[in-house]
């Protein structure tokens, strides 16, 4: 009568067993030790006035959270800490301001951007949560876009969030008492150093424009205005919200002057010529339209 083998326990296969049971409990206790990651989190200041400082950036700010802040260069001051400071806030004593130079130059943009996302993940990376703070809205030609997509690029498990805030469109508007649109109004937003041409352009197809950064190209900027009879449609509006706000009804007068890099226009064409897009419910009724 054939008897079915048993298979024989060695002292190697114990020994391998047990390694392999120490193995897994030490992963184990690496996966329980693992820090997790901090949040990168954009917080936006508004243009200006601290008043203007949402709830959520406030609760955000009073947080365990690293700040840090955008400067031009070391030892500058920062534009969106002063807002912080006339709010009442005093950056913490490890607060640190990330370098991002004024320049076109790819390569010197490059390595600042570098630097500035190591740096921030070496916080993340111990599991604190970094805040970025931004004058205006993080979401509006922000510099918060360009950190986070460096950030990100280095570790992709990063958690991003975004406090939104008031634009200095929209401050602008609120402090002239006009509306920055209405109705069907189309509205475009442009830097203006893209030029008079691009400005010529919108202005044939958009109610309402706002040129942002006017200070390169205002007395070409006022003439095409002028010619187009729009300068009684036009409102300059400098540093909003700050003790050095400037409001500017007489467009023309500041020909010739020197303004604020923080500066913007606001244009209102009456004029425009174009067509209407209107939906007709009944051939909605009717089923003409999807």
């Amino acid at each position: 009568m054939n008897q079915q083998s048993v298979p024989r326990v060695t002292h190697t296969s114990i020994n391998d067993r047990q390694q392999l049971v120490r193995s897994h409990e030490e992963n184990n206790q690496r996966e329980l030790a693992r820090v997790p990651l901090g949040r990168l989190i954009g917080i936006s200041l508004g243009p200006g006035d601290p008043d203007l400082i949402t709830r959520a950036a406030e609760k955000t700010m009073n947080s365990n959270a690293r700040w840090t802040w955008p400067v031009k260069k070391t030892g500058d001051a920062s534009f969106a800490l002063e807002i912080a400071r006339r709010a009442g806030f005093s950056p913490p004593q490890d607060g640190i301001p990330l370098i991002f130079p004024m320049t076109r130059d790819a390569a010197v943009l490059a390595a600042a951007w570098s630097v500035a996302a190591e740096t921030v993940l070496q916080s993340l990376q111990a599991g604190r949560d970094v805040l970025f703070l931004c004058e205006g809205d993080v979401s509006t030609y922000s510099t918060f876009g360009c950190l986070s997509r460096n950030v990100t690029k280095r570790n992709a498990e990063v958690q991003v969030a975004v406090i939104p805030g008031v634009s200095s469109p929209q401050a602008c508007a609120a402090r002239l008492g006009i509306p920055l649109a209405e109705q069907d109004d189309t509205l475009a937003f442009l830097p203006a150093g893209y030029g008079v041409e691009m400005v010529t352009q919108l202005l044939d197809v958009f109610d309402r424009l706002v040129l942002m950064k006017v200070n390169p190209v205002l007395d070409q900027v006022i003439d095409l205005l002028d010619l187009r009879g729009l300068l009684a449609h036009a409102r300059f509006v400098e540093r909003v919200g700050t003790p050095e706000e400037r409001v500017v009804t007489d467009v023309a007068s500041l020909k010739g002057q020197r303004v604020n890099y923080l500066s913007l226009l606001l244009v209102h064409n009456p004029y425009i010529q174009k067509e209407r897009v209107r939906i007709n419910e009944q051939q909605h009724r009717q089923g003409n339209l999807p």
